[in-house]
Parts: structure tokens; sequence; C-alpha cells
């Protein structure tokens, strides 16, 4: 499985018309590939939504996006000021995007590794991740393929910003978190992300 970040950057006050013309043509686009979860920014970059759409493989992809679909895609065209794709491979431990209700606040995480550390990255993390994920759940993670290079992205969810803040003291105070892995980072960023009405993913 491959998982598509698309990442849209709108002029400011769209986001409810957008992402109201979006769920008007999500129901014929569902019935071709499902939506993973759709996201609009609520901290760090701003006036961003970010739809997340799983596949087979990059056939699969291409296979879907070249098919005819009514109303898509949806037109907010107008509001749109730059766009952005990345492939992602999920890590081994990583739970599949599907229908979950997990959370009301999402944190994006994007760290930039070294080249040729993903493999160890994930190993890493692969050891520490059980005694994480008893804390809050983990949506999905993984490292970028195609689009922004040597990425490790990963997506938590909580009740709150309290719940979040909680959660990290908690997960650095108990020692189950963070594993090893921060001289394989050259970057860390991150946003907080409400999901909209439609997303599969809560």
């Amino acid at each position: 499985m491959i998982i598509e970040m698309r990442t849209y950057r709108i002029k400011p006050g769209s986001t409810p018309e957008v992402e109201k013309r979006f769920a008007e043509g999500l129901n014929e686009r569902t019935k071709v590939s499902p939506l993973g979860a759709f996201f609009h920014t609520e901290v760090g970059p701003l006036n961003r939504i970010i739809h997340c759409w799983p596949y087979d493989d990059l056939a699969h992809r291409t296979k879907v996006r070249s098919q005819s679909i009514p109303g898509w895609p949806p037109k907010i065209q107008e509001f749109i000021e730059d766009m952005e794709s990345k492939i992602i491979i999920p890590a081994p431990f990583s739970p599949k995007l599907e229908p979950r209700k997990i959370g009301n606040l999402f944190e994006i995480r994007t760290y930039t590794m070294l080249p040729g550390v993903a493999p160890q990255v994930t190993e890493k993390w692969a050891e520490r991740i059980e005694g994480r994920v008893k804390l809050s759940p983990l949506a999905f993670c993984g490292h970028t393929e195609i689009g922004g290079l040597n990425q490790w992205i990963h997506v938590w969810a909580y009740k709150d910003a309290a719940d979040r803040f909680n959660t990290r003291d908690k997960a650095r105070d108990t020692g189950a978190w963070p594993p090893a892995t921060r001289g394989m980072f050259v970057q860390q960023e991150n946003m907080l992300v409400v999901p909209a009405e439609f997303s599969p993913l809560h």
C-alpha cells in the first residue's frame, strides 16, 4: 500500500467553502477509491487542507486518477494558491489508513532524515511504538518515496490540545518515547489539524 498526501494552500477564509465543494463531489470519487482522511490546519502553516488517499500501488493510483468521475475534481481551483503531493510508504507497524474515530485533533509531524537512514529509523521506532500507542493513537506513519524526499511523516490523534501536552509529557517522563533517532534527523516540523466532517478518520 501507498498513501498520497496532498496539501493545498488556499486563500484565507476559504476553508468552509472549499470543504463544502469537496464534500459535494466526494460520493462519486469514493466509488473509485476511498478517501483516507481530510484535515485543515489549526496551528502551524495556516490555510492548508490535507487529504490522504490510500492506493494499492502507483499503478492503482494512475488508473484511478485517469478515470473520468462526475463532479471531480471539485471546483475549488479559484481558492488554491499552491499544491503539493507526496507518496508515502507506510511503516510495517503503521495502522491502515481506514475509517476510525480516534481523536478530535491530529498532529502531523514531518521529520527530514539524513539520506539512507529510513531503515534504521523504522527499526528503532518499531522497538518503541507499542509503548507509545498506549498513550495516544497513531493514525499512520511512513517515509516519503516521491515528493519531498527523506521525510518521516507520522500523524497522532488526541482528544484536544491539553491531551496532546499531557500525553507528550507522560511519554517523556515514563521513558516510553521518543526512540533514539534524533541524530538521524536534520529538521522537524509539525502542525495541528482538525478533520473535516466528512473525513473517514476522526
